[in-house]
């Protein structure tokens, strides 16, 4: 769910009151419930995750100081000392997604991402169908690097100036249509597309930590290895969704085009391909390669060695290394003109999403909340039964679980609240962790139904074009093909990228 800047009275009367009633439900659960008598953390724990989940859910207080209250209540509670609380706020995934997202701000002040997307869409060519195939590769293809909330933003002038041209020349009815399959193509494209990198959106960075807190001797998941995996499903999932609203909204034999002339325009806009431009496009596809051939690619008997293993010591080197090295380099470059400004400044980084960084750091203290406490197990053996459940089953299940969650909740909240809880799961029942926390993770990022869903839903509602019943006929059905897709990709390309193995115990689990 996407947190909204004018909520309704309903929505502000729901968070006065969960700010009174979370802490009383939290006090009266430490007063009369007793998980385990010899392991009293174990409740204290599940308070102060009742606690966060109540907030986070309803937004009672911003997600990112709802993510602080580990910092004070885990020490307080004789959970976790401060000590040990704190580091787990900044780690390497915290400086893969800063490096990442600095690389992403300089493509924004320098407006490569709209050449980018403009290029790619005058590409495609001047009919319906090849517009709205243009704009969903170019906004899948951004989301892939920069967030999709940005990706929205840029892309929605753009839809809104054609379809504005569109409804000079033919009939409401039809403009409408196109203009729909526009908006959620967009929309949709960019949950999509963030689905196939581990940076592309914030569950996925959420999912790489708190797997290596559980987890600690399993085998790392590169960026290499999460794109491997997921970009098959993320492709498959971008053309079924086209030809989906295709179907739908732009069928075959359509009498009208688009004017190319009006995106030429806008283009020429950006004028000539720009120093600057060049200089952050260098760095951005430098820093891609080198995420792709760090560790190496290991796809079956095929085994390519990365760059890494050139180093004295390749073990040091992560992801969050090469982010962090690259977006250094750009504070570094000169940009044209007086004044000795540089391609990046200071100025561009406070855009950064300082609250999604906490948020991140909240869940991971979450998680090593659950893990420290022994909640995790707690909960993975009362849920024990599950492990008589055909694999198929669960993991669908668990897709459908989350998606629908996500609908009315924040997508990182959700993922940060439910990995622990599969971790947990995953030992009790003696599975490959991956078959459940992956699905998951995924899932969080295919709720297409509501508007509060994700950032990219609203934005597009914003623009009045679109009405709530309009996007959840379309949604709802997504919801479903992603959730059956989520789980094809776990038997088909999660176990040869990822090395998901359905009926062995992988040996980091059994030490």
């Amino acid at each position: 769910m996407v947190h909204s800047s004018n909520p309704s009275h309903n929505a502000i009367r729901l968070r006065n009151l969960a700010i009174i009633v979370a802490p009383l439900i939290t006090l009266l659960f430490l007063i009369f419930v007793d998980l385990d008598p010899e392991h009293p953390e174990i409740t204290k724990m599940a308070a102060i995750a009742i606690l966060m989940a109540i907030w986070w859910i309803t937004e009672a207080i911003p997600l990112a100081v709802t993510a602080l209250l580990p910092v004070a209540l885990f020490p307080l509670l004789g959970i976790m000392t401060g000590k040990k609380v704190a580091p787990l706020y900044f780690n390497h995934v915290i400086f893969l997604f800063i490096g990442g997202f600095i690389v992403a701000l300089a493509m924004e002040k320098w407006s490569l991402h709209k050449r980018i997307a403009l290029k790619v869409i005058l590409l495609m060519g001047a009919s319906p169908r090849r517009i709205l195939f243009g704009f969903m590769f170019a906004s899948a293809f951004l989301s892939m690097w920069i967030s999709n909330t940005a990706t929205t933003m840029m892309m929605v002038p753009i839809v809104l100036a054609i379809i504005l041209k569109l409804e000079e020349n033919i009939e409401d009815v039809k403009a409408h249509r196109f203009a729909l399959a526009l908006m959620l193509g967009v929309a949709y494209a960019a949950s999509i597309g963030g689905m196939a990198t581990l940076i592309g959106t914030p569950p996925n960075l959420s999912f790489a930590r708190i797997y290596s807190i559980y987890f600690p001797s399993a085998p790392e998941i590169s960026f290499a290895a999460w794109f491997a995996f997921a970009l098959p499903l993320s492709i498959v999932f971008f053309l079924l969704v086209w030809g989906f609203l295709s179907t739908i909204f732009c069928p075959r034999k359509s009498d009208f085009s688009v004017d190319g002339n009006l995106l030429k325009a806008e283009y020429n806009k950006l004028g000539p391909f720009a120093y600057e431009e060049k200089m952050v496009l260098i760095v951005f596809t430098s820093m891609a390669l080198l995420w792709l051939t760090r560790s190496g690619i290991s796809i079956g008997d095929l085994k390519v060695p990365g760059w890494s293993a050139l180093l004295q010591h390749p073990k040091m080197v992560d992801d969050g290394t090469v982010a962090i090295m690259m977006a250094l380099i750009l504070f570094l470059i000169p940009a044209k003109g007086e004044g000795g400004e540089k391609i990046m400044d200071w100025g561009t980084v406070s855009k950064l999403p300082w609250g999604i960084v906490l948020l991140f750091g909240g869940g991971f203290a979450l998680a090593g909340g659950f893990k420290a406490s022994g909640l995790s197990l707690w909960v993975g053996d009362a849920l024990a039964g599950l492990g008589g459940v055909q694999p198929a089953i669960l993991i669908l299940a668990i897709c459908l679980t989350v998606t629908f969650l996500t609908e009315l909740t924040s997508n990182t909240a959700t993922t940060e609240m439910i990995l622990p809880i599969l971790a947990g799961l995953a030992i009790a029942i003696k599975v490959d962790p991956l078959l459940l926390m992956v699905p998951a993770t995924l899932s969080a990022s295919c709720a297409f139904a509501l508007p509060v869903a994700t950032p990219p839903n609203a934005i597009i509602f914003g623009t009045g074009r679109i009405k709530v019943a309009e996007m959840a006929r379309v949604g709802l059905l997504l919801n479903l093909i992603g959730a059956v897709l989520v789980t094809l990709a776990i038997y088909t390309s999660g176990k040869a990228a990822l090395g998901i193995d359905l009926h062995k115990i992988p040996e980091y689990l059994l030490k």
